[in-house]
């Protein structure tokens, strides 16, 4: 099994993710080392990836993950997955794979942006997430492997949510 953990940058996915791995015992991976050179460069220049952009670290993402799903390897992945036909991207032929989307507020987003040191990510490119974010749809739930869940609670309540929905 491939679990997505997605959502805008801030929301939690790689902490979320990493403790989620390690309770299973899994994989993890996170999606930001999957960017070309070039999207980390615009990325760290203030500037926000369009879709072509996305496609090379679309094509990755799912590639790393068909390759976990063939060696028989459950693991991990933290994406933002934004925008619905992302989602449908890294779940469609993927029987195996769920995904949980982390929502956020603007203001949580920000605060933990600000705290944030070291990611090329800058907290001014939040906006540009947000005017991207195509928030999962009830339709959306690729027959019930698609939860979403409120990210301003503790991590490791999160965590909880997401095995006991897996399990």
């Amino acid at each position: 099994m491939i679990v997505v953990v997605a959502g805008v940058s801030g929301s939690g996915k790689t902490t979320v993710g990493t403790l989620l791995a390690a309770r299973l015992g899994w994989t993890f991976a996170d999606g930001d080392g999957f960017h070309p050179a070039a999207n980390v460069a615009r990325m760290r220049a203030g500037l926000p990836l369009t879709d072509a952009d996305r496609e090379p670290w679309l094509a990755a993402l799912t590639a790393w993950m068909d390759q976990q799903t063939a060696a028989g390897q459950s693991a991990v992945l933290a994406c933002s997955a934004l925008r619905r036909a992302y989602r449908a991207r890294l779940l469609d032929g993927r029987p195996a794979a769920r995904m949980v989307f982390l929502l956020i507020s603007r203001a949580e987003g920000e605060t933990r942006l600000a705290a944030r040191a070291g990611h090329f990510f800058p907290a001014a490119l939040l906006d540009s997430q947000l005017e991207t974010l195509e928030p999962p749809q009830p339709d959306e739930n690729y027959g019930q492997r698609l939860l979403t869940l409120r990210a301003d609670q503790d991590p490791e309540a999160i965590v909880s949510a997401i095995k006991d929905w897996l399990y």
